[in-house]
């Protein structure tokens, strides 16, 4: 079976990072407005729970930050092994940038779980 031509250059760090500089500010943008949208639906339009009242909201929030922030040390573990096995320049490179996203998503979820239960 042969693969097609961009699955290739996919491994070469200059034609991603190419790709990457005219893709980033279009998805980063995306992501900004839906992550806002999201937290404003779950925050401010969401009815109250029953049972907790208003302090169940957070709960909108605080499981898919928890899981966001899992998920992005699990993509660093992958592309890190996939970087010792292949010795592909670009699986360090997710590597490297998957750590802070993680941090960040963890903190939210500690903080968020922190203004849950108190």
């Amino acid at each position: 079976m042969k693969l097609p031509r961009w699955f290739h250059q996919l491994g070469s760090p200059p034609y991603v990072y190419r790709l990457a500089e005219r893709l980033c500010p279009w998805l980063g943008g995306l992501g900004l407005i839906l992550l806002a949208v999201g937290t404003f639906w779950g925050l401010a339009i969401a009815p109250p729970d029953y049972q907790q009242g208003e302090s169940a909201r957070i709960l909108y929030i605080h499981p898919q930050t928890a899981y966001i922030g899992m998920m992005a040390y699990v993509v660093m573990a992958v592309a890190a092994g996939i970087g010792y096995v292949w010795r592909l320049k670009i699986a360090h490179a997710v590597a490297v940038s998957a750590a802070p996203i993680g941090a960040w998503f963890t903190f939210c979820a500690l903080a968020t779980g922190a203004i849950w239960g108190r």
